[in-house]
């Protein structure tokens, strides 16, 4: 199967988990993207969704799905959305997409986080993949400085400009050992938005794709 075959499983696979009549948090990305169209099919059974992305929203609008706005949620039943890399203890890297930041921010309310990706997703430690940190402009050669003390080697991600009007450093050169404590670490440095590690707050299910169908994993 291609990897694209390997993320429509997991994304329409994940529906199974949307209970009926309520409220889905949708993360931003490709995998989620057919997530975003599998729920289409059920439109009518749910009261709406929370988005991540000025993206994942505009996908939803095409298929008429309601639309709320956080501030007016206390909680959500589920949050469902990709992953740039997984680690066996369902922490990951986020923000391939640039819209970390929000995504955070609805996984933190959700009772339920199902991380759907598929098999090439799946590391022992993350950091293969650079770590995307959304920095306030004026911040950005100072935290760069700062993420050079710890060993990274901080890249501008060139001509993106996030949702929230931030921008992005991907770092590269890391292997990411303790998760929560670099979390904490990067997530103080004044200047610094959002790090894309969900290491706190990490999955509670993960649906990988794999060529011999989907693998489930519950912390």
């Amino acid at each position: 199967m291609t990897k694209d075959q390997l993320k429509k499983m997991v994304g329409w696979a994940a529906l199974k988990y949307v209970k009926l009549g309520t409220l889905v948090g949708v993360g931003t990305g490709s995998t989620t993207e057919h997530f975003i169209n599998a729920l289409g099919t059920i439109k009518h059974q749910i009261e709406g969704v929370v988005s991540s992305s000025d993206d994942s929203s505009n996908k939803l609008r095409k298929l008429n799905i309601p639309i709320f706005d956080l501030a007016e949620i206390n909680f959500l039943d589920i949050y469902i959305d990709g992953a740039d890399e997984i680690n066996p203890y369902m922490q990951m890297i986020k923000g391939g997409g640039a819209a970390l930041t929000r995504e955070k921010i609805i996984a933190s309310i959700a009772k339920k986080f199902i991380c759907i990706v598929d098999e090439s997703k799946q590391v022992d430690i993350l950091g293969r993949f650079p770590l995307p940190i959304e920095v306030i402009p004026m911040a950005r050669a100072f935290i760069a400085r700062e993420l050079v003390k710890i060993g990274g080697m901080p890249e501008y991600r060139q001509n993106v400009i996030t949702d929230n009007g931030n921008i992005i450093l991907d770092v590269h050169n890391l292997r990411i050992v303790d998760p929560i404590a670099l979390e904490k670490k990067i997530n103080c440095l004044p200047g610094v938005v959002t790090v894309g590690l969900f290491a706190e707050r990490s999955a509670d299910i993960a649906l990988i794709g794999t060529n011999k169908g989907i693998k489930t994993i519950i912390k």
